[in-house]
């Protein structure tokens, strides 16, 4: 897992329009990197549905925000159509991005051990920095924390 004060691990993925996405492309740019399990199951909704319904408080404090999933674009598309997400949504199905930012390991659900995204939230300042590094999040209430925080530093 990265700390605060890593520099952030640069990265291209395509986001669910097609455009590829690369982090040292967003330098300059406060960024809020959110990985999730995966489109459309009851947690990552929430918590999808909460940065959607707080978008704009984060851009006032000049933040973009990027979910990051193994789900492949198509998944993406439909998951931001159904519940009109209003940020990009990013693919990465080889999970390449979550190994590299430390979230991508063994997770256990009603006693099965299997391998997956360990949801989590990285907070990289305009100079690429993270200033924040969030583990294993919960869904419910994250983003209310989240906001809370930044107001707060």
């Amino acid at each position: 897992m990265l700390n605060t004060g890593d520099t952030a691990p640069d990265f291209e993925l395509e986001a669910d329009d097609g455009q590829l996405i690369r982090l040292s492309d967003l330098k300059g740019q406060s960024i809020i990197l959110y990985f999730y399990p995966k489109d459309d199951t009851p947690g990552c909704t929430i918590q999808a549905c909460d940065f959607r319904d707080n978008l704009s408080q984060f851009e006032t404090q000049g933040w973009k925000i990027f979910g990051i999933s193994p789900d492949d674009t198509a998944s993406h598309k439909k998951f931001k159509k159904k519940y009109d997400i209003n940020f990009q949504l990013l693919s990465d199905p080889e999970h390449e991005v979550a190994t590299l930012y430390g979230v991508w390991g063994k997770k256990k659900m009603y006693g099965r051990e299997y391998e997956g995204i360990i949801r989590s939230t990285f907070l990289i300042n305009a100079s690429g920095i993270l200033t924040q590094v969030q583990e294993k999040v919960r869904p419910k209430g994250h983003v209310t924390s989240l906001l809370s925080n930044l107001a707060n530093s």
